[in-house]
């Protein structure tokens, strides 16, 4: 079945950077578009970023542009997120998706505060 595992988040100071993986398991991963998602307390959870098969086209929120950058590697079935300039306002949990299956992961939370 579809596993998706989240990792890489935690506490980090405003300014700073982390990076999220998502080991993606039990469809084709290298003709799967994918995507982060974030989800803050008491808010809705919204779509970060996505990335075509093979990476040619990437969109972003507008609230992540410059800041957020998504990539994958269809030889290790991951997909990334890499954060920089990290604001209060991200701090959430943060999940990746394959658009075609209704599956969810554990998420990772973030958490950006000093």
């Amino acid at each position: 079945q579809v596993q998706l595992v989240e990792s890489g988040g935690g506490l980090v100071q405003p300014g700073g950077s982390l990076t999220l993986s998502c080991a993606a398991s039990g469809f084709t991963f290298r003709t799967s578009p994918m995507s982060w998602y974030r989800q803050a307390p008491g808010k809705e959870r919204e779509l970060v970023a996505s990335i075509s098969t093979f990476g040619a086209i990437r969109n972003y929120a507008d609230s992540v542009k410059g800041r957020f950058t998504i990539s994958r590697d269809n030889a290790k079935n991951t997909v990334y997120l890499q954060m920089n300039n990290l604001k209060p306002g991200d701090t959430a949990v943060y999940y990746c998706k394959n658009p075609s299956y209704d599956t969810w992961g554990q998420g990772t939370q973030v958490t950006v505060s000093s």
